[in-house]
């Protein structure tokens, strides 16, 4: 285990290193001029220049790079160009907002999600099993905007129980919750019927069903226990969309989550924190996939790393 962990830890420093190429040559190559943004476009020509050698933007590429990624090894993502706030402070006073959406989110997806998908694979070819993946088909195809639109109409605006956008505490991300949870519900329930469906067709499971064993421990002992590995796989990367992809949602209810921050950082070109929020989230996405594969040897002790 201690041989993976190394190759996974250098394999993650080469994998930041090549977003961190990516995400400097397209923010430096599109078209825009941040400066302009900042000053206006009546700015003369000597302010421009000014505020440009300020900010380093006068200095090759190459050597803007490898400032920014110096600064980044060090754990400074740098300066925003719209509130002159510490990038990595500004992350870390938004992230909390949406870890808790992710999270909830992720909970509310993977309960339903597995027991749609459980009860459609023991149930297949039933209304059970049609009605579910009904179900998982409108999670996963309806808009998530339009689910949020949905939901406020009703249980904010016709049923005032929760409060329409803002927020203040875990009461106002249980709607914004839903509606990505509705969505990972749809994946999972897929994922886990295709998956409860093979480990049913084995012949340890007809042994237990001859057996006498109890319906509720045959199917959730033996068999959901074995068909959990790929579902973990597709639970970790829901996890990583949702902390990355919550933008829409985060808008629609006016959260102050990273995905908002990204929206205002693209709309200002404020490049450090296009920077920063990329590596960050790139950086989250790989712990997530080491966190799966550690999980995978504890579900299945027969997985081992080398």
């Amino acid at each position: 285990m201690t041989k993976y962990l190394i190759k996974r830890l250098f394999s993650m420093v080469i994998t930041l290193l090549g977003v961190s190429v990516l995400v400097f040559l397209m923010i430096h190559l599109i078209p825009g001029d941040p400066v302009l943004n900042i000053l206006g476009e009546f700015a003369t020509e000597e302010s421009i220049n000014r505020l440009r050698e300020t900010l380093g933007l006068d200095k090759p590429y190459i050597v803007q790079y490898f400032s920014f990624i110096g600064d980044a090894i060090q754990g400074n993502l740098g300066k925003s160009y719209i509130t002159n706030q510490f990038v990595l402070d500004e992350i870390m006073h938004r992230f909390p907002v949406t870890f808790q959406l992710a999270v909830y989110s992720l909970i509310i997806g993977t309960i339903l999600g597995i027991v749609m998908g459980t009860i459609a694979a023991v149930k297949q070819n039933t209304i059970f099993d049609q009605l579910a993946m009904l179900v998982s088909l409108i999670g996963i195809s309806a808009p998530g905007f339009w689910i949020a639109l949905f939901l406020i109409y009703i249980f904010a605006y016709q049923l005032p129980i929760f409060p329409i956008s803002g927020y203040d505490g875990i009461y106002s991300l249980i709607l914004p919750s839903i509606t990505l949870g509705l969505a990972t519900a749809g994946n999972i329930a897929r994922m886990t019927r295709s998956s409860m469906l093979e480990v049913i067709k084995q012949d340890y499971m007809r042994t237990a069903e001859a057996k006498g064993v109890d319906v509720l421990r045959l199917v959730f002992g033996h068999g959901l226990q074995n068909a959990l590995i790929p579902v973990i796989t597709l639970v970790g990367l829901q996890f990583g969309n949702l902390l990355a992809g919550a933008v829409v949602t985060e808008t629609v209810f006016a959260l102050p989550g990273i995905g908002s921050l990204a929206i205002d950082a693209i709309a200002t070109r404020d490049m450090p924190t296009i920077q920063g929020l990329v590596l960050f989230m790139a950086f989250l996405f790989i712990i997530v996939n080491l966190m799966i594969d550690i999980i995978y040897s504890v579900v299945d002790p027969r997985i081992k790393y080398e």
